[in-house]
């Protein structure tokens, strides 16, 4: 086995050189270039801003005018559906063009998280591992029957920066396939997660620039298939001989696979790929006893050994055994390598370690820890406290009676059912006492105390629908009255609702699935006496998109709304917050959502919000389920008054949001 130290020292002495030269004239560059954005809340219209954000990270590729380099796209956090990713142009040298997640919120998207790019099925039956399909274009023709595209290469992306990326859902992840456009080819992949089928990530038919070597950095490379052609991280650099110095440097990585982590060369393919690691960790999980099917090394050359040059500094290796060859087995032993520092080895007890490897007799702890990718910071109102309070319930509104807290309970199977089981409970907070039980064939309700009389505004169901918003009132919980307060319009039924006081009366919001729109939206009406309600026609909020279960309150000028959005194209529901003056022009808040399912009990939604100040505390109840079949409730205690929680979501400027009809006509 050959030891090169010389040439590794010089490669990490140029690199070294060239890292530094390249980040003072990118950030000079960067300073006086265009800067796009990519956000689900901006306007879709010309990336300059976050509020004029384009939607898809497709777009903002689209837009890069030329290929002088120094071109940003700063991605809000959030979960992105697209695949086939490839920019109008490249990058140029010392001038990298940056695909950057604003993870940590410098950027000024108003939250923190992940920046997840999801190739899955666009019909969302989940992950696809098909026919090149993944989050990086490149496609040969007639690789499959099905396939009708024609040869496409991912050398668009030569001299890209992409940083802060969770990629996943597609046949491979971060990898670039130059398929016939076998160039010179570099490219940064810094602080990311990186998920494929077939490869974590990695590079193809290229050729390298020693001088700006193909760079992974700090990532987190996973393939999760055992069979054919597979690698936490593969490589293929078509040069005709091994050169001395590497192709492509992986640093501080994890790299993860059933099969092996590292694989160079492919069947039929007799190029050289020379592959620096430094402080990584290597791990196979298949430790398969011999006579069945064990990895074949955690470093694999298909067809030859001599195809490629490993050198290891400071890495851990987990695995079966530590190199090995699909085609020609014998070669094994012409793999070449260096190591250098801490190189260690845990493999299966039958297997010994090559020369320059120390061999671990215990498990490597710390390693097998590492695999996973650290949790996210979240940008969110710390919660006091959370918990599961009621079971088998979809909506609940908190409420202060006669000096106890108080919870209204709508009760209704999950769909169907006779009117018997559609009712309205009012129960006590603490004892879980039952105060009233009234409202039969009613629900989707909320509630309103005012000069010490319960005002209860609820949903008719009727012929398998929700009906008019009718008013409850009674002042002893025994006798109540009632009457409808706003009359659907023909085209329309009427759901969920929400009352709010204003130094200029009440504020009634209702959700509405009026055929007019896209999707449900929410109107408003106002009152002087909480009986006689006025439309508002020219306030409507969501005109354009998926907004349910409002609620409303009217803090220090503003009116703060809590609703549902449908975060298409996944069946996913979270709760957002908006605030307005007037009703009619809207600003949503940069760090939503307020809600979002989490956990193993909360299935895919987080919605019919409702709030109440209570000694000195925000509670929070909100519905959780499958929006199908089952919801149960939950609340957050927030240790913040009323007034500061719904401020606190909009210290970062919000993004204007089309709100009424008049804005959408102004479009």
């Amino acid at each position: 086995m050959k030891r090169r130290y010389f040439h590794f020292r010089l490669f990490y002495i140029l690199l070294a050189v060239y890292i530094f030269s390249s980040l003072v004239r990118s950030e000079d560059s960067i300073a006086n270039s265009p800067v796009f954005y990519v956000s689900k809340l901006g306007d879709n219209s010309d990336g300059s801003s976050w509020a004029k954000a384009f939607n898809t990270i497709q777009a903002a590729l689209n837009i890069i005018p030329d290929n002088q380099g120094g071109y940003k796209i700063i991605i809000r956090p959030d979960t992105y559906f697209e695949a086939m990713l490839y920019p109008k142009h490249s990058g140029a040298k010392g001038f990298y063009n940056q695909l950057v997640g604003d993870v940590d919120g410098c950027f000024g998207s108003g939250t923190t998280g992940r920046v997840i790019i999801d190739s899955g099925d666009p019909k969302q039956k989940g992950f696809k591992s098909y026919d090149w399909w993944g989050p990086i274009r490149s496609t040969l023709k007639g690789w499959s029957p099905e396939h009708k595209d024609s040869t496409f290469s991912a050398i668009g992306w030569d001299r890209w920066h992409l940083k802060d990326l969770y990629v996943t859902g597609g046949d491979a992840g971060i990898f670039f396939d130059l398929t016939d456009q076998v160039k010179p080819f570099s490219v940064l992949v810094e602080n990311c997660v990186s998920i494929g089928r077939a490869f974590g990530a990695g590079v193809a038919s290229c050729l390298s620039r020693h001088d700006e070597p193909i760079t992974f950095r700090n990532c987190y490379l996973w393939a999760l298939d055992e069979w054919g052609d597979t690698a936490g991280a593969y490589v293929r650099v078509e040069n005709k001989k091994m050169p001395s110095l590497p192709d492509i440097l992986f640093e501080d990585c994890t790299i993860v696979s059933p099969q092996c982590a590292l694989k160079s060369s492919n069947y039929g393919f007799h190029t050289f790929s020379h592959v620096a690691l430094k402080r990584c960790r290597l791990v196979v999980l298949n430790f398969s006893q011999p006579h069945g099917t064990p990895s074949n090394g955690i470093i694999q050359s298909v067809q030859a050994g001599k195809l490629l040059h490993v050198d290891l500094e400071d890495c851990t290796l987990m695995g079966y055994k530590v190199f090995g060859v699909l085609v020609d087995k014998e070669t094994v032993k012409d793999i070449s390598y260096t190591t250098k520092g801490d190189v260690k080895a845990y493999v299966q007890f039958q297997q010994s370690v090559p020369p320059g490897f120390h061999q671990l007799p215990h498990w490597p702890v710390d390693v097998f820890q590492s695999i996973v990718p650290p949790a996210p910071i979240r940008h969110t109102l710390p919660v006091e406290e959370k918990r599961l309070f009621r079971r088998d319930m979809a909506e609940v509104t908190p409420i202060e009676w006669k000096g106890r807290l108080c919870l209204l309970e709508c009760n209704r199977p999950a769909s169907g059912g006779s009117l018997e089981e559609y009712y309205i409970t009012l129960k006590d907070f603490k004892t879980d006492k039952e105060l009233a039980r009234f409202a039969q064939g009613y629900s989707l309700a909320s509630a309103f105390v005012h000069n010490e009389r319960l005002y209860i505004f609820a949903s008719r169901y009727e012929n398998s629908n929700w009906n008019d918003v009718t008013l409850f009132q009674s002042d002893d919980l025994v006798k109540w009255s009632h009457k409808i307060v706003i009359k659907q319009d023909a085209n329309e039924h009427l759901f969920n609702s929400s009352v709010c006081s204003t130094p200029d009366g009440f504020i009634l919001a209702y959700e509405s699935n009026d055929r007019e729109y896209p999707a449900f939206t929410i109107k408003f009406a106002r009152s002087d006496n909480l009986e006689k309600w006025t439309k508002l026609p020219d306030a409507v909020f969501g005109i354009n998109r998926y907004t349910a279960c409002p609620t409303i309150r009217f803090v220090e000028g503003f009116y703060y709304l809590l609703y549902l959005e449908h975060r298409k194209p996944r069946h996913y529901f979270e709760t957002f917050i908006a605030r307005s003056k007037n009703l009619k022009t809207w600003e949503r808040s940069s760090a939503n959502p307020v809600l979002r399912p989490l956990g193993l009990d909360e299935g895919i939604n987080a919605s019919d919000p409702d709030i109440i100040e209570w000694q000195g505390k925000t509670l929070l109840f909100y519905g959780v389920g499958d929006q199908l079949t089952w919801m149960n409730v939950k609340y957050n205690k927030y240790a913040k008054s009323i007034k500061n929680f719904f401020q606190w979501w909009f210290k970062v400027p919000g993004i204007p949001d089309v709100g009424t009809k008049e804005s959408m006509t102004n479009r």
